[in-house]
């Protein structure tokens, strides 16, 4: 899951250091998983640890951004059935806003 600066900060004002949930890919910052699962997801109880202050993209999922093509279902979340077209309707210009930032943040243009 990529992260915005913002995402960061409201995690990293939780006590977290960066370091311990983020990790720089070169181009974007990004969630650190961990066995095979997000840092902040509880094993035992599979739920997010930081639910309320989850990133924005957690947020969103299973609406992700293609590059190129632009927001679609994730069709390998095993729930992406449930997200209805309003739900798409709503969520695409925050998810598209998201992108915009992300690029911006990684100084990159983004391609329509």
């Amino acid at each position: 899951m990529t992260l915005l600066e913002e995402d960061m900060k409201r995690i990293e004002a939780l006590g977290f250091q960066r370091e311990e949930f983020a990790w720089f890919d070169g181009n974007f910052w990004r969630l650190r998983n961990i066995n095979g699962h997000c840092v902040f997801l509880d094993p035992k109880t599979r739920l997010c640890k930081i639910y309320p202050y989850r990133p924005i993209g957690c947020r969103l999922y299973p609406l992700i951004y293609v590059e190129g093509e632009g927001p679609r279902v994730d069709v390998l979340c095993p729930n992406h059935h449930t997200y209805t077209e309003e739900e798409v309707r709503r969520n695409a210009p925050l998810l598209l806003r998201a992108v915009k930032q992300l690029f911006r943040e990684a100084g990159r243009q983004l391609s329509s």
